[in-house]
């Protein structure tokens, strides 16, 4: 008698439901109106269920509209840096030029800020004499003469 491979049975097996396991506001709806629509015309849902459920959805669209407002906060805090040093365009900066190779400061100099960019995470300043210094080369702000 030969066997039946179960290995075959499960692959060719269909799934049910959805691959998705999340469940939004607008499901929760609809199983609402499922449960209204379905329920015992003899045994309607008592008003204290509905007003649990409407209960429930409410907080379940409050909590998803703060979760969607802390991603936005979180998403613009990447720039705040940027937006706090913004401030200094149009000033004279004094800052540090320091040796490549060995890190030592060797002369101090002074230009205006023409612009704040951000590359790699570090705030950087670009010159009107057309050099970029790190913010942490700043030693001094002053108002332009």
């Amino acid at each position: 008698m030969p066997k039946i491979d179960s290995t075959l049975y499960l692959n060719n097996s269909q799934t049910r439901g959805s691959v998705d396991s999340k469940l939004d506001k607008n499901d929760f709806l609809k199983i609402l109106m499922t449960q209204l629509q379905n329920q015992d015309p003899m045994n309607p849902m008592q008003d204290k269920e509905f007003i649990s459920q409407m209960t429930s959805f409410s907080s379940l669209e409050q909590m998803m509209n703060v979760a969607e407002a802390m991603d936005k906060l979180s998403q613009s805090q990447s720039f705040a840096p940027m937006v706090k040093y913004s401030s200094l365009i149009g000033k004279e900066v004094t800052y540090q030029i320091t040796d490549a190779e060995t890190g030592e400061i060797q002369e101090e100099a002074s230009a205006e800020v023409k612009a704040v960019s951000q590359k790699e995470g570090q705030v950087q300043m670009e010159l009107h004499n057309g050099e970029t210094i790190n913010v942490n080369a700043i030693i001094k702000v002053s108002e332009q003469l």
